[in-house]
C-alpha cells in the first residue's frame, strides 16, 4: 500500500529526483569526462549520433540523469523516463567504458565514443560493428515485414520483426530490442496505428530526438501563447 501511495502521489518524482541526482555526474568526473568530448570535433558516425542527443552537456558522456532529461524531453512520462534511464545506462553503460578507466560506482556512464561497443545482439543489423548505417538492412526490415505499406510498420508487423531478429538464448539482446522498438512504436505511431519508414530513418541518423524536443518546445510555447 505505501509503495502504491508513492507510486500515485507527487513523491515518486521526488524520489526519481533524488535518485538520477546520485546517479548523475559528480564533482570529481568533469577532469576525467573533458578529453572524450573530442568526438564531437570529428565526424560521428550514425550511432554516435543516435545517443549524442542524450548527452545534454556535451561531455562525451551520458550518465543515467541525461538519459531521463532526455527521454522527459522528447515526452515521456516520468515513470517511464526513469526506467529507460536505469535500464539502458545499467545495460550499455559498462560495455562503454575505456579501458583503464575508474568510474565511481553506482554511476553506469555511457562512453559516446565507444557505443559501438554497446551494440546488442538480436537487432535489425542497421548498425554494423562500427555504428555505421547499413542502408541495405535499412531497406530489408520493410521489405520483409512492412505487409499493409511499403513505407510502414503496424504493431503486428513490429512484433514480427523483433521475432525474426531473435538470437538463441539472447536474452539481454531480445530484451533490449523490444523495449527500443516498443517505447518508439508507442511514441511515434500515427493515429491509424503505422510507423512510418521516415521515422524509424531518421532514429538511425540521430535526428528524430531533436526533432521532437523542438516540436514539443513549439506546442508548449503556443499553448502559453493562447
Amino acid at each position: 500500500m505505501a509503495l502504491q501511495h508513492i507510486l500515485r502521489g507527487g513523491y515518486f518524482a521526488l524520489v526519481v529526483t533524488v535518485l538520477l541526482s546520485v546517479l548523475g555526474p559528480g564533482s570529481n568526473d568533469k577532469d576525467s569526462s573533458m578529453a572524450m568530448a573530442d568526438v564531437y570535433r570529428g565526424e560521428l558516425t550514425p550511432l554516435q549520433r543516435h545517443v549524442a542527443f542524450f548527452d545534454r552537456n556535451k561531455d562525451g558522456i551520458i550518465y543515467p540523469s541525461e538519459t531521463y532529461e532526455g527521454f522527459r524531453a522528447i515526452g515521456c512520462g516520468v515513470p517511464l523516463s526513469a526506467a529507460s534511464a536505469v535500464f539502458i545506462n545499467g545495460f550499455l553503460g559498462p560495455k562503454t567504458i575505456p579501458e583503464n578507466e575508474k568510474t565511481p560506482p553506482f554511476k553506469f556512464p555511457i562512453y559516446v565514443k565507444n557505443i559501438h561497443k554497446g551494440k546488442h545482439g538480436s537487432d535489425s543489423g542497421v548498425y554494423d560493428a562500427h555504428g555505421r548505417f547499413v542502408p541495405e538492412k535499412f531497406e530489408e526490415i520493410f521489405k520483409k515485414h512492412a505487409h499493409t505499406r511499403p513505407d510502414a510498420l503496424t504493431g503486428k508487423e513490429l512484433q514480427e520483426m523483433l521475432q525474426a531478429n531473435r538470437e538463441p538464448k539472447d536474452f539481454k539482446g531480445r530484451l533490449g530490442g523490444f523495449t527500443e522498438w516498443k517505447v518508439l512504436y508507442a511514441l511515434c505511431k500515427d493515429k491509424e496505428g503505422f510507423l512510418h519508414k521516415e521515422t524509424v530513418r531518421a532514429v538511425y541518423d540521430g535526428s528524430l530526438f531533436e526533432r521532437m524536443e523542438q516540436e514539443r518546445k513549439s506546442k508548449k510555447e503556443s499553448a502559453k501563447k493562447k
